[in-house]
C-alpha cells in the first residue's frame, strides 16, 4: 500500500501549538533553504509555528530524491548543523522545531537539540518511554494512525494493511517495547499500531496517549481510497476531540 499522501488532522493539544508534517532531512543544502524558510516564518508569525523534520524512508529518499539514505541518526545530527550555522534568513532568536522520532537515540538528540519529538505511528507503550527519554519539558507531539469505518471487518483489513506497511523499520523498537512474534503481526500489534472503531474508541486512544506523555496528539485517518480527503471521518473525529 504504502500510500499516506495527507497529513494528520484532527488534533487533541491541551495548551500546546500543533506539530506539522515532517519535510525529510537529507542534504546541507536543504538544511540551509529549510532554515531560511523557518526563520522567514517565524519572523513572519511569531509563535505561531513549528517546524518538523524526519529523516524520511530509505525509498523516498533513494528512489524519489535521489539521495543516499545515510545513519538516521548521524544524518539528522548533521543537517541540525547545517541548519545552526546557514548564512541566510532573518535573525529571530532560534525558532522551535521537533524530529520525527521513533528510536532511543534518535529521542535523545531530539531531547539535546531540538524543542521536542515528534513520533508517527507508535503504540502508547512509546509515548511512555519517549517521555521518559525527553524529560518533563521537551513538546511530544505523537500522531496515532486510525481507521474510523463502521464495518468492523473492512477496518480490520485496512488497519492490518497499513500495519504491515509501517512494519520494517519499527521491528526492532516493537520487539523492545514486549511486542512477541513481530513478523506474523499479531492481532494486538496491529490494534496498538492502528487504532479502529467509532469516535469514542478514538478518543480514548487519544487519552491513553496523554496519560502517557504526549502533550499533542494527532490523528492520521487512514482509508481505502487514500486520495481522497475522508471528510466524513474528519467531522466525526471533530464532533468529539475538538
Amino acid at each position: 500500500m504504502k500510500r499516506w499522501p495527507r497529513p494528520p488532522c484532527c488534533c487533541r493539544s491541551p495548551g500546546r501549538r500543533s506539530s506539522p508534517p515532517a519535510p525529510p532531512a537529507s542534504t546541507p543544502a536543504d538544511a540551509i533553504t529549510a532554515a531560511a524558510a523557518q526563520r522567514t516564518l517565524a519572523e513572519a508569525f511569531p509563535g505561531r509555528f513549528l517546524l518538523g523534520l524526519g529523516v524520511g524512508h530509505p525509498a523516498l529518499v533513494t528512489e524519489v530524491r535521489g539521495r543516499r539514505f545515510g545513519p538516521p541518526v548521524a544524518t539528522m545530527r548533521a543537517y541540525l548543523d547545517a541548519m545552526d550555522t546557514a548564512p541566510f534568513g532573518p535573525p529571530v532568536p532560534a525558532p522551535p522545531r521537533v524530529p520525527a522520532t521513533l528510536g532511543p537515540k534518535m529521542l535523545q538528540l531530539a531531547a539535546e537539540r531540538a524543542q521536542g519529538a515528534h513520533p508517527l505511528g507508535m503504540p502508547v507503550e512509546h509515548t511512555r518511554q519517549a517521555r521518559s527519554l525527553l524529560g518533563p519539558q521537551a513538546l511530544l507531539a505523537v500522531t496515532q494512525l486510525v481507521v474510523l469505518d463502521p464495518s468492523r471487518a473492512r477496518a480490520a483489513e485496512l488497519a492490518r494493511a497499513y500495519a504491515a506497511d509501517a512494519l520494517p523499520n519499527r521491528l526492532g523498537l516493537l520487539r523492545d517495547l514486549g511486542f512477541d512474534d513481530v513478523e506474523s503481526l499479531p492481532g494486538r500489534l496491529v490494534d496498538a499500531l492502528v487504532a479502529t472503531g467509532g469516535p469514542e474508541d478514538l478518543a480514548r486512544r487519544v487519552a491513553e496517549h496523554l496519560d502517557a506523555g504526549a502533550d499533542h496528539v494527532s490523528l492520521h485517518v487512514l482509508t481505502a481510497t487514500p486520495d481522497e480527503p475522508p471528510l466524513r471521518q474528519w467531522q466525526e473525529l471533530a464532533a468529539r476531540l475538538l
